[in-house]
């Protein structure tokens, strides 16, 4: 038996030494199929930008829905605050929710938008092979996704929404009263009580504002970004820095144009969670959402946080771009995976 399991040991160690080993896994991968290796790209790079920027996302959120004391503050003060009442930690309250939407939601858009745009120009030759295909495409895959991962963004605002002081009293927007506002301890008790309170449709609140925006968002950032790569010399094609330029502008005019909406949608999500005191009415639609932010809050409230949005919208659209299109190049060369190349990428 001895002699048995030292043959085994040699003969493991010999091939992770000449790199068979390695190379067993590699063919795992190459055969798997497309969609999966698409699903793999795209969710490790969206995961990896989400991340990068969570401490300013949550920042957004509060100025967004009008956290008490957080309404005036600018963004070092409201980090600096954060990190008082809450510590590190605070800066990533809600990102495990973050995350674990935007790595299907990654996923699916950027594996659907080829599969519709080849669809289209299969269907519908008469539209040709440009911009028009990369802004339809760019935007039905933005809605597919949404629709599949609404739930947990719901969850990360929530959570997000919920501001714990350093004494350990719980705030929901206003200070609590008698406990009586709701307080999320995770994702599941997010998901489980909004779908107690109002069933499916409660796990969809501001969905509406959510698909209006997302739309026209996901496909100018993709349309802008397949035009700025056009104009782009072919010798620079594979350049970093002009990847990372391309996606950080191509997103910038995305969420610029829908930002608006996206404040709408925030306040729709934690409507229920605050204080009756606030004065804050709850929204039908959309259309209603806009109107009352502007007469009862300010215009400049449907633009409240947007600073930190261009701060943040750069490294996270810019990275997300460049590591799928990077790790798409990589994987397809001999000897490298999604996934090796994607870690050496992280760390």
């Amino acid at each position: 038996m001895g002699s048995s399991q030292g043959s085994t040991l040699s003969s493991n160690m010999a091939g992770f030494v000449d790199g068979s080993s390695a190379r067993q896994e590699v063919s795992y991968i190459d055969g798997l199929p497309v969609y999966v290796r698409e699903l793999l790209s795209g969710g490790a790079a969206g995961a990896f930008a989400k991340t990068a920027v969570a401490p300013l996302e949550r920042i957004k959120i509060l100025l967004q829905t009008r956290t008490e004391g957080f309404q005036s503050l600018g963004v070092h003060q409201s980090l600096k605050k954060l990190m008082k009442q809450e510590g590190v930690i605070g800066f990533y309250k809600g990102n495990g929710a973050s995350v674990l939407r935007i790595v299907p939601y990654a996923a699916l858009h950027f594996m659907t938008y080829e599969q519709y745009r080849v669809w289209i120009l299969n269907n519908y030759p008469g539209l040709g092979s440009g911009p028009v295909i990369d802004l339809l495409a760019g935007s039905v895959a933005g809605g597919t996704a949404v629709l599949c991962t609404y739930p947990l963004d719901l969850a990360r605002t929530k959570l997000a929404y919920q501001v714990v002081d350093t004494r350990g009293n719980f705030h929901s927007g206003m200070r609590s009263l008698c406990g009586a506002q709701p307080a999320y301890s995770g994702i599941r008790d997010v998901l489980t009580s909004v779908y107690k309170e109002g069933g499916v449709r409660a796990l969809y609140r501001g969905i509406g504002p959510t698909l209006i925006g997302i739309l026209p968002y996901a496909g100018l950032k993709f349309y802008v970004y397949e035009e700025l790569k056009r104009h782009v010399p072919e010798e620079h094609q594979k350049s970093i820095v002009m990847r990372l330029s391309c996606g950080a502008l191509a997103g910038l005019l995305g969420q610029t144009f829908t930002y608006p909406l996206d404040v709408v949608r925030r306040q729709m999500q934690v409507e229920n969670m605050k204080s009756p005191i606030q004065g804050d009415a709850k929204y039908k639609n959309t259309l209603e959402g806009l109107t009352s932010i502007v007469r009862n809050q300010g215009y400049k409230q449907l633009f409240s946080g947007l600073s930190i949005n261009y701060i943040k919208i750069v490294p996270s659209v810019a990275i997300g771009f460049t590591a799928y299109d990077t790790m798409k190049r990589k994987r397809e060369r001999e000897g490298e995976t999604t996934v090796v190349y994607f870690l050496r990428w992280v760390y």
